[in-house]
C-alpha cells in the first residue's frame, strides 16, 4: 500500500505528511484490498486560512472511495476525511459479507 501526501497552493511539511501517514494506517484495518491512498491538500484562498482537503483511496475491482472536507484546520480535515472514508470501507465490507452468503 502507498501513501501519498500531495498540497497544492501550499507546502506539505513533514509533521503534516506524518500525520497522514499514520492517520491512512488505520484505513488498512478496515479492508485489505487497498493499493493507494492520496491525500490531497489545498490552500483555497491566498488572504485566508481556508483548507480543502481530499483522500482518494484506490481499491482492488473497485472504483475509487473518495471524500472532502473544507477548513481551518489542516489536522482536522486529514481526521474528517480519514473518518468519512473509514465509514465508506466499512459500508462496502459489510456489503461484500452480505453478497458472500
Amino acid at each position: 500500500m502507498r501513501i501519498e501526501v500531495v498540497g497544492r497552493n501550499i507546502e506539505v511539511t513533514d509533521p503534516i505528511r506524518e500525520y497522514a501517514e499514520k492517520k491512512s494506517g488505520k484505513l488498512e484495518r478496515y479492508l485489505d484490498m487497498i493499493q493507494l491512498i492520496t491525500y490531497t491538500i489545498e490552500k483555497e484562498s491566498a488572504s485566508k486560512e481556508v483548507f480543502k482537503a481530499e483522500l482518494v483511496v484506490d481499491v482492488e475491482h473497485h472504483a475509487n472511495f473518495v471524500s472532502q472536507d473544507h477548513g481551518n484546520d489542516m489536522y482536522a480535515l486529514i481526521d474528517s476525511v480519514t473518518d468519512k472514508t473509514a465509514r465508506q470501507l466499512t459500508d462496502f465490507k459489510e456489503r461484500l459479507k452480505l453478497n458472500n452468503r
